[in-house]
């Protein structure tokens, strides 16, 4: 792996100075502008090297360069030939910038900025427009990424992203506003960095802007949650052409995006699934031993993936199948295929669990993947697949196409854990595997996100899923992105389609999106309006053409027979439409700044960010005093004595609803002992003490466990909902007198009966 991002030997400063971002969300779709101010302090040309994370399905649409006052705008071109354009213009003392996007990876980019002058000013701005993804409280988000982590390369690998690892912090500054329009009234907006107050410009509050505090030295992602009344319901954003477009083209013709959210019926909704082989791969990497953030009572990476995968193995369906992957330069297997899940070999599993370490060297995740999909599948068990890394591998689109040749016989679920994980293999899995993906960073917890993800796995498979267009007379359609084959209950489905003709009558067209699930026909439906939606600014098109790319380049790397007429198309495809792909790249050269240069030109290479890096210097230098202030969860207190050692720590108390869920036999019941009872704080005295003597001893213990989580710990019930169905299900299977309370299960129950269970806690 190249590294880049070191600085000289000499210390000479980085040219970067500062960014500033602009980003104008418009519905579900953000417009991002960003402008990085180069000055070159050297005393002969300089030319440098700036590489940094995008969000993996941004659309680049626009590159170019002021220096002084003038403007240079880039042009998309083949790729070799803007390489050549660059070299020449570079050698001959011309300034010249290069955008390209990584081959490897599409969330990287590389920004060549040559034959700066000595004591020259160039500000370099950058336009993309991205999808804006939907979070499980209906929120927006949009991620500027600060974080890019070295990717790994297995021995033998020619190739290689290059990274930056910063010695130090980063030497440029971040500013950022946020201009929000939408159709919708806009509730409220939220960031994981210090926000100025918002500001409503209509009374409707249908239009509004933020601004970042001043400061922001981009330590970390920026996160931003837009949340707008009613996000859940269906809708279009219809876009008119460009008339000096060629006849025919994607940008001569209309372009529409639908966003559906499948309802799905109730009655299908409340029986999940009780099949199924559940395969979770966790990355072993050393940078898992990294911490979830860095505020106070943060866990280890590894350590909180272990946590989820007690709540994970406790919440799986009795008679389903499953294994444990753990990988790094290498992989193991807790059993040599996936086993029936019953107590003997959740027991063997947990113990393997509460044994692992991040200490299984780089992030290799191609082989275990292979070994698991050469694995035969289990008849009436799909197999679902849960992977979780933090996502730094330097072969994304190999890692990709391997999951897509397996799509018809399992669904991935992905997991990118902490800051710096790649967008474009999380997100990527999810796409190419008919799964979900998700984003834990900061001070997210691992387990609802999880937990939500299994939900998910355990709906009932949306079959033969077909799209249908009703349009008026002399318009057709084409629809640009792949086929849908996924869907989950209330998650968005995206749609890009492109119109051809004009109506000469009707004004409405509608969609129509069929499928089967469980046997049961179901039709979700929108009518929009075919007038183009006004200030989109060709956004809707540029998105559309990076969906038609993406599906290109995966078609190349797939063999198809005719390589050489993707190829072409997929080059035609990004100058038309002036957004970025593999085969080409932005080149902009300033003819008249032609000069003869004296010497070599220095080279630099510009860090982004190492937020861990920087936190290890910290803690070389500062003595620690960290401790949570919660009742149940973990404690802990690093003091230094006056020589600088660390005293014994107290061990780590265990979270109280962790500790419950690990003493959850497979079958849903626990038992009625000292171990359960010191988990509520009791004896084992004063809960057998009250027990009814009719009542079987697991059935109370049950009962008991039951009525303090829905009492205790009611805010976290997305995490142990499946530990409570299935405990409730068990005690259903039970003969005895007394039934679980209604908002537990159906079974009715006596209400002196519920009191008397509730007061043993």
């Amino acid at each position: 792996m190249e590294n880049c991002g070191l600085l000289s030997e000499n210390n000479v400063p980085v040219p970067l100075k500062s960014i500033s971002v602009q980003v104008l969300v418009q519905d579900h779709v953000a417009t991002v502008s960003s402008t990085l101010q180069y000055v070159n302090e050297e005393e002969r040309p300089l030319e440098a090297l700036f590489v940094f994370p995008l969000p993996a399905d941004a659309a680049v649409c626009h590159f170019s360069a002021k220096i002084g006052e003038q403007e240079i705008v880039a042009e998309v071109q083949d790729r070799e030939t803007a390489r050549d354009r660059y070299d020449d213009a570079v050698s001959s003392g011309q300034q010249a910038f290069l955008l390209e996007e990584s081959s490897e990876s599409p969330d990287v980019f590389r920004l060549s900025v040559g034959c700066l002058s000595a004591g020259q000013n160039a500000a370099v701005t950058i336009i993309y427009v991205t999808e804006l993804a939907v979070q499980d409280d209906h929120s927006l988000r949009f991620c500027l990424p600060a974080v890019l982590n070295p990717r790994y390369t297995p021995a033998g690998s020619a190739a290689g992203i290059v990274s930056e690892i910063s010695s130090g912090a980063v030497p440029y500054t971040l500013t950022l506003s946020v201009h929000v329009s939408s159709p919708k009234p806009i509730s409220k907006l939220e960031s994981s960095c210090t926000l100025d107050p918002l500001v409503f410009l209509h009374s409707d509050h249908t239009q509004a802007t933020v601004n970042l505090s001043p400061g922001h030295m981009f330590d970390k992602d920026v996160e931003l949650f837009v949340y707008y009344q009613d996000t859940h319901q269906p809708s279009a954003i219809v876009e008119a052409g460009v008339t000096t477009a060629p006849p025919g083209s994607l940008m001569r013709d209309t372009v529409v995006m639908i966003s559906l959210y499948p309802e799905f019926p109730e009655e299908v909704m409340s029986s999940l699934a009780s099949r199924g082989e559940f395969v979770f791969v966790i990355d072993r990497s050393g940078s898992m031993g990294d911490m979830m953030h860095h505020g106070k009572g943060a866990q280890m990476r590894i350590e909180s993936a272990k946590d989820t995968l007690l709540l994970l193995l406790k919440s799986l369906p009795v008679g389903c199948y499953f294994n444990i992957y753990g990988f790094g330069s290498r992989f193991e297997s807790f059993f040599p295929q996936s086993v029936e899940y019953n107590q003997d070999t959740v027991d063997k599993a947990l113990k393997r669990v509460k044994e692992m370490k991040a200490d299984m060297g780089g992030t290799e995740i191609l082989q275990p993947l292979k070994h698991i999909y050469s694995q035969p599948c289990y008849p009436d068990h799909p197999r679902q697949l849960f992977v979780f890394t933090d996502g730094e591998v330097f072969n994304t689109k190999e890692v990709l196409d391997l999951v897509k040749s397996h799509a018809h016989s399992h669904r991935c679920f992905s997991f990118g854990i902490g800051e710096g994980a790649s967008a474009a293999l999380i997100t990527g899995m999810a796409r190419e595997g008919s799964g979900h993906a998700q984003f834990i960073t900061d001070t997210d917890r691992m387990q609802p996100k999880v937990m939500q993800s299994l939900r998910f796995a355990l709906q009932p498979a949306v079959l033969n899923i077909s799209v249908d267009w009703t349009l008026p007379d002399d318009v057709t359609v084409d629809t640009l992105s792949p086929p849908i084959n996924v869907l989950f209950q209330g998650q968005r489905t995206l749609i890009y389609a492109q119109l051809k003709g004009e109506s000469s009558g009707g004004s409405e067209g509608t969609v129509t999106v069929k499928y089967s699930l469980k046997d049961q026909p179901v039709a979700n439906q929108l009518h929009f309006c075919l007038k183009p939606t006004e200030k989109t600014q060709l956004s809707i098109h540029r998105l559309a053409a990076r969906t038609l790319i993406r599906s290109l380049e995966q078609e190349e790397r797939s063999g198809a027979a005719d390589v050489e007429g993707i190829r072409s198309r997929m080059v035609e495809l990004s100058v038309q439409a002036g957004v970025s792909s593999v085969h080409t790249a932005f080149i902009a050269v300033n003819k008249d700044s032609r000069q003869t240069v004296k010497g070599p030109l220095l080279q630099r290479r510009v860090p982004t960010y190492d937020l861990y890096e920087t936190c290890c210097l910290m803690e070389a230098c500062d003595d620690w005093d960290i401790e949570t202030d919660c009742n149940d969860g973990a404690v802990l207190s690093l003091q230094a004595d006056s020589e600088g050692e660390q005293r014994d720590a107290p061990e780590l108390q265990k979270d109280s609803l962790l500790q419950l869920v690990s003493l959850q036999k497979a079958s849903g019941c626990w038992d009625l002992d000292a171990t359960l009872a010191d988990v509520f704080g009791k004896t084992e005295d004063e809960l057998t003490n009250q027990k009814p003597a009719q009542v079987d001893g697991s059935v109370w213990a049950t009962l008991l466990a039951l009525i303090w989580l829905y009492g205790c710990k009611i805010e976290q019930q997305v995490e142990w909902q499946f530990v409570a169905m299935k405990a409730a299900s068990w005690i259903g299977s039970q003969k005895g007198e007394i039934s679980i309370p209604d908002h537990i299960h159906s079974v009715s129950v006596h209400q002196e009966t519920f009191q008397q269970i509730s007061s043993v806690l």
